[in-house]
């Protein structure tokens, strides 16, 4: 797809970027952020963040889990350190 020209216009005391129909976005909220070269860069965020992060806890098997649990209770106790 060719680059799109589009406006930025004030909303509020927020600036806004009209998005054209054709790159219109299926979700209410995105995450923006300002990459090395100075590009903005709008994601996506999906509906809902934590059913997806219950979907993919879901796939940890009970084994997963035992290892875990197992890595745990081997690990060395914590340093004790005198008070700040």
């Amino acid at each position: 797809m060719a680059a799109l020209i589009t406006r930025v216009f004030m909303n509020g005391n927020s600036q806004a970027v009209r998005i054209p129909h054709e790159l219109r976005l299926d979700t209410t909220q995105v995450e923006i952020r300002r990459n090395e070269a100075g590009e903005l860069v709008i994601r996506a965020l999906p509906a809902d963040r934590g059913a997806a992060l219950l979907q993919a806890l879901q796939g940890f098997d009970d084994h997963f889990t035992q290892l875990l649990q197992d890595d745990r209770q081997d690990s060395a106790p914590p340093q004790e350190r005198e008070a700040l």
